[in-house]
């Protein structure tokens, strides 16, 4: 009776399973959620974009301001203040130099042929040139500019204006440059006794396409020059240079139209 009943129990059990590949539970996790993703689409972000990662509020940009507009006016109002490059308009004790100017021992000069116009707010003195399209150099033209630095073997020029008519004035046309062999035709021993920092000189453009320039004739070369001690306009004492207030003497590689302001 015993043996029946063992029987019994041992038919009754459920008969085992093959042994098949156990299926990770996490990899049907992953199954669901990729699922689920595709069915619901791209995930939104719904975080403000107003917040930063920790959620603070960003700041709002603040506006840029507007440029302000330069109120010039002419520096006289009596009468329009003409000057030609070179000459004296102002101080940097009395104004802060502009467009169109150059600094030298605390004098500021004209860089072009125009106006003078300040801005009384902000003390700022510049020039109107009387144009504002500039023309073409091309060779031969007469030129006149400032001396901005003298080399051993070079001297560069900063051009200010073209010989001619109004409408053919520069405007800032870049440096150009008078080599030592282009100086006058006699031997040139050193360029300092030939030219110097804030000299106006009048050139001829002999190269484009380098701005190499001359000097060589009578009617080319320096037409004004300060003291390199006190800084005053030097007055023509023969074939040399004088200062009138500390009777100091210089030599320069001269133009016949020293001291007289033409072109």
């Amino acid at each position: 009776m015993a043996e029946k009943k063992t029987g019994d129990r041992e038919n009754n059990r459920t008969p085992k399973r093959e042994n098949a590949p156990r299926k990770d539970s996490r990899d049907s996790r992953r199954d669901n959620r990729d699922s689920n993703r595709d069915s619901r689409g791209p995930r939104k972000d719904n975080r403000d974009s107003r917040k930063d990662n920790r959620g603070r509020s960003r700041p709002k940009p603040e506006p840029e301001p507007e440029p302000e507009v330069e109120e010039l006016e002419h520096i006289s109002a009596e009468e329009k203040t003409f000057v030609l490059p070179g000459d004296l308009i102002g101080t940097t004790e009395e104004f802060e130099g502009g467009d169109n100017t150059f600094t030298v021992r605390g004098d500021i000069h004209s860089l072009a042929t125009g106006h003078v116009m300040v801005n009384k707010k902000r003390r700022k003195i510049t020039v109107k040139p009387t144009t504002s399209v500039p023309p073409t150099m091309g060779r031969g033209d007469i030129v006149v500019g400032t001396i901005m630095n003298v080399r051993d073997s070079m001297a560069l020029v900063q051009i200010g204006a073209i010989k001619g008519n109004d409408d053919r004035e520069f405007i800032n046309p870049g440096i150009a440059a008078i080599h030592v062999s282009n100086v006058k035709e006699s031997y040139v021993k050193e360029m300092s006794q030939e030219f110097s920092v804030s000299d106006v000189v009048k050139a001829k453009i002999i190269n484009t396409d380098n701005m190499r320039m001359t000097t060589a004739g009578d009617e080319l070369g320096v037409m004004t020059a300060t003291c390199s001690n006190c800084g005053t306009t030097l007055k023509l004492d023969g074939d040399k240079l004088k200062c009138p207030e500390c009777g100091h003497v210089e030599t320069r590689k001269l133009s016949s139209g020293y001291g007289t302001g033409i072109i």
